[in-house]
């Protein structure tokens, strides 16, 4: 298949239960015929279609059958589908939206305040609110309407997808017609998928992995996807068994989650086959296999698309593996642009050298990443010469297998959302006495980031760390993965040549440093001072998942 567009049109004759979720369920042909209509209705709302570019439609929504009809609507209507993440604020959205050129918004109940006197300039004729009469009444119109006839390009647009770059500036990836259809194309040998395959549809589709990895791969080969409104640790084995699922797809700490909650009897002679995903530990994926019977294919990729490393039957315990396609994927030092040495560990797995750690970097690959949509700040912090840099750290060992080092520059990526580091700095410098406060990402033991903060305070001010997280659990903006893990507190902040706030060696030291050091108590606002009986419990919980490489240095030798 050339574009997505063709991969939806596949299903359009298809009787085959596509979708199930909750207790209703749709054939293909129905959910393709849903299309149809929501694109007959979108062409009665934009109209005239903005004349230099395709029409753009926001969704905000939680995973909803809507959500799946919109993402057939816009590629049979030659649109655009703008997947917006409703984990961020309405001013954020706002500028989102007005960044993204959207034409119509598609919201629910529950979603619709965030849309609702912020700032954006969309009519409310424009927005729909899939749980009010008056969306059926506008679709009344377009029941039954006939496939259209647009036949979009391979070139033209058929996603934009949000993440959040280093500056805290909106980017927003393109995926064209003719990459994801390329992509579902080689994705659907990668995982397996076949026509009697059931998939478990819980990863939130404004996301490119739900969206890649399961529902346009499960279109193409014609299988059902079981669907839930938002992942649930508490529920995923229950929805596995309700709906037979043969193939699941999850980011982070997904597994992790899942692992936490008590066994279901059922789930050692469970239906799933593969659960295919990224960023989760080598002792999860060894758990989740052996109580779920299946098997656990982990990988890397990037939204951007440009290259992806996966594992072989010989890739080392808790590394990515090697890249795809026998394209030429290097570590560069992000300061100097030079190549990295290889990898070497000492004998407990610890890195013996930071320097090997650096962002790969795609050579001669610069060509094919798409781009994101007006952002060239954006663009040229990845784009050097011909060469594509991911903004992701790793490092590679003397074999050439690549291990994955956390998010380059103020890149966080908690619990499998990514955010930037400058938001949450600005939250952290109105706590009083504070001067400055960076932020920056430190391993988590499992999979991910973790955030760490350092704390200059303003002359003649202490640090009162009773007084710390009562007063961020009262800053409305403050998301909920953004608190502080560790708290550190110093003197004098480490500055460039050019007087900018240094974060490598602090990034470098972590919490193992001779400055006072507090570490955040579960997921409250309290936070206690470090010991030395917490270190040895950290580094343990690192060397139990296979991140010991990842530790900072002993508090001796920081400097």
């Amino acid at each position: 298949m050339e574009t997505f567009t063709e991969i939806v049109r596949l299903r359009a004759e298809d009787d085959k239960v596509g979708l199930r979720f909750e207790d209703q369920s749709w054939t293909w042909r129905e959910v393709v015929q849903e299309g149809a209509d929501r694109a007959s209705l979108l062409a009665a709302l934009v109209d005239p279609a903005p004349a230099d570019r395709q029409v753009h439609i926001g969704v905000l929504l939680e995973n909803v059958p809507d959500f799946v009809f919109w993402l057939a609507a816009g590629p049979l209507a030659g649109a655009v589908v703008v997947g917006i993440n409703a984990s961020r604020s309405g001013p954020e959205l706002a500028r989102d939206i007005a960044h993204a050129d959207v034409d119509v918004i598609i919201t629910e109940d529950k979603l619709a305040h965030l849309v609702t006197g912020t700032g954006h300039s969309i009519p409310d004729e424009r927005i729909l609110n899939v749980d009010q009469p008056s969306y059926l009444a506008a679709l009344a119109p377009h029941r039954g309407a006939a496939l259209p006839d647009v036949t979009p390009t391979a070139d033209q647009l058929a996603l934009l997808l949000f993440s959040s770059g280093s500056t805290g500036a909106p980017k927003a990836v393109i995926v064209g017609q003719g990459r994801l259809g390329r992509l579902v194309e080689a994705l659907v040998d990668r995982v397996s998928m076949r026509r009697d395959s059931v998939t478990y549809l819980c990863m939130p589709l404004f996301h490119g992995n739900a969206v890649m990895m399961n529902l346009a791969v499960a279109m193409r080969t014609g299988a059902t996807v079981g669907m839930t409104r938002k992942f649930s640790a508490s529920g995923f084995a229950k929805d596995v068994h309700r709906f037979g699922a043969t193939y699941v797809n999850y980011v982070g700490r997904a597994l992790s989650y899942v692992l936490s909650q008590p066994e279901d009897p059922r789930d050692g002679t469970s239906t799933l086959e593969l659960a295919f995903g990224t960023e989760a530990s080598e002792a999860d994926v060894q758990r989740f296999t052996e109580r779920f019977g299946c098997e656990v294919m982990e990988g890397y990729g990037l939204s951007e698309g440009v290259f992806r490393l996966g594992r072989t039957a010989d890739t080392p315990k808790y590394s990515l593996g090697l890249p795809q396609n026998g394209l030429d994927i290097r570590v560069y030092d992000e300061a100097t642009g030079a190549e990295c040495p290889r990898a070497e560990f000492d004998e407990s797995g610890r890195l013996k050298d930071i320097a090997a750690v650096g962002q790969m970097v795609a050579v001669g690959l610069a060509r094919a990443f798409e781009g994101y949509y007006k952002n060239p700040e954006a663009m040229a912090d990845r784009i050097r010469g011909a060469d594509f840099w991911s903004g992701d750290l790793g490092y590679r060992d003397a074999t050439g297998y690549f291990y994955f080092a956390g998010r380059s520059s103020d890149w966080l990526r908690v619990d499998s959302e990514n955010f930037s580091a400058a938001p949450v700095e600005r939250v952290l410098a109105r706590v009083p006495g504070v001067a400055s406060a960076p932020v920056f990402a430190v391993p988590d033991p499992r999979t991910g980031d973790q955030v760490m903060t350092t704390l200059e305070m303003s002359d003649g001010a202490d640090f009162d760390v009773d007084a710390f997280g009562p007063f961020i659990e009262g800053q409305s903006e403050m998301g909920a993965k953004w608190w502080p893990t560790y708290l550190r507190v110093t003197d004098r902040i480490p500055l460039t040549g050019s007087g900018k706030i240094n974060k490598a060696p602090l990034r470098e030291a972590a919490w193992n440093t001779t400055d006072p050091v507090y570490i955040r108590v579960g997921k409250t606002s309290a936070y206690v001072p470090i010991d030395d009986a917490q270190r040895a419990a950290i580094e343990a919980e690192f060397r139990s998942h296979g991140r010991a490489a990842l530790l900072p240095p002993p508090v001796a030798a920081t400097v």
